[in-house]
């Protein structure tokens, strides 16, 4: 198991101690990155190093060799399928949904909420466009932490009732994310609550990214030619890149990085605006509206990280209207046997967004994330259906 030397910060490399609980650099504010001892597992072979029987449990875990040395809170996390197109010889679907809550939000709230016990931190605070909430509440009931979560209260009901049936505080707000996330910042300090934000505090990064981990040994231990990526805080997308900059260093993988691509709803679009503009950092999103809420982040507090990482890879960053997205949804449905979540759907709108523009062939070979089950939107789903005449 590999120690952990100290935290990072992303942006002005100050070096903070990780034996105790940090948030952000206390210098610039910038986000953490945890950085590990890894001279052991880079003596190791994949196949020693990756997955154990001795425990009962794996799931993410399995990539224990390049993450803390702590007893997991897991409900099962992790290890979620990679699905082959029906249609598309290189296209391979990546099938969050099956994770514990139906997302990937599982990934970055596990390792956290552990972490928060290891620390022994009682109460754990955090804004929500909605499956990141429900998440918090399972793994913080699952730890016996009191959970305070804020949400908009146009978020669909199943996050809502996630909350409240875990025994979360749960708060509905009048706003948008950003707003939930100015209520945390306000209060946290009175209540004693941990920030545990998008990206103010180190471990989501470290849950998300064995979504790296995972897809590259799921094709053979091989980089694909480009990853597809909803993108509203953008934990993942930062979090798989640090996990192919790990498995690098460890002589795991070589080759090209895949090409990273950014896709956000065109009623909330400031990573993909800035990345038009040639601009390092986003702006607010005015009257951001879309029916694929966890895209509904005005303004991600990682976004000069998204953009840097999207164009160092070769990538790209772009919107599609809700229209494309329900379209893509549909088709993916009656043609693939997949209900995606409307996130899940910008990846497969983007895809056929790209090959239509020539940015990718056909022969490319690309991993397309539905970030979260279908089943979750029922109500959002139901409310599009009817209006189309379709339900």
């Amino acid at each position: 198991m590999p120690r952990i030397t100290y935290l990072e910060c992303s942006r002005c490399h100050q070096q903070l101690d990780a034996t105790t609980p940090q948030t952000v650099c206390t210098v610039c504010a910038g986000s953490l990155y945890v950085r590990y001892d890894l001279s052991q597992a880079s003596g190791l072979a994949r196949r020693d190093a990756v997955g154990r029987k001795d425990v009962p449990w794996d799931g993410m875990w399995r990539y224990r060799s390049v993450l803390p040395d702590v007893e997991p809170v897991t409900l099962g996390e992790g290890w979620t399928p990679m699905l082959a197109s029906r249609r598309y010889a290189n296209v391979w679907l990546k099938e969050e949904g099956a994770n514990p809550t139906g997302t990937f939000k599982a990934r970055g709230l596990g390792m956290a909420v552990t972490m928060a016990k290891h620390y022994g931190i009682r109460k754990l605070a955090a804004p929500s466009a909605g499956n990141a909430g429900g998440a918090l509440a399972a793994y913080a009931a699952a730890a016996g932490i009191e959970a305070h979560i804020f949400m908009p209260k146009d978020v669909p009901m199943a996050n809502q009732v996630e909350c409240a049936a875990y025994g979360a505080h749960l708060t509905l707000v009048d706003g948008l994310i950003s707003d939930c996330g100015r209520m945390v910042a306000e209060r946290k300090e009175k209540e004693g609550w941990f920030d545990i934000s998008t990206l103010k505090e180190p471990f989501r990064v470290e849950g998300k990214k064995t979504m790296g981990y995972e897809l590259v040994e799921q094709l053979g231990w091989e980089y694909p030619d480009a990853v597809f990526y909803p993108t509203g805080g953008g934990v993942g997308l930062i979090g798989m890149w640090k996990a192919f900059e790990e498995m690098e260093q460890l002589g795991w993988v070589t080759g090209k990085r895949p090409k990273m691509i950014a896709v956000q709803a065109a009623g909330c679009a400031p990573v993909a605006r800035a990345f038009d503009n040639g601009e390092n950092v986003s702006q607010m999103w005015q009257n951001a509206h879309t029916f694929a809420s966890g895209l509904r982040v005005p303004k991600p507090y990682g976004d000069a990280l998204i953009l840097e990482i999207v164009r160092e890879s070769g990538g790209v960053a772009l919107a599609l209207s809700d229209d494309v997205l329900f379209a893509s949804l549909l088709d993916w449905a009656s043609n693939e046997g997949l209900l995606l979540s409307p996130e899940g759907a910008a990846s497969t709108a983007a895809y056929d967004h790209l090959l239509q523009t020539g940015f990718l062939s056909p022969d490319d070979r690309v991993v397309l994330f539905n970030t979260g089950s279908g089943n979750k939107y029922t109500d959002v789903l139901a409310e599009r259906l009817r209006a189309e005449g379709r339900l």
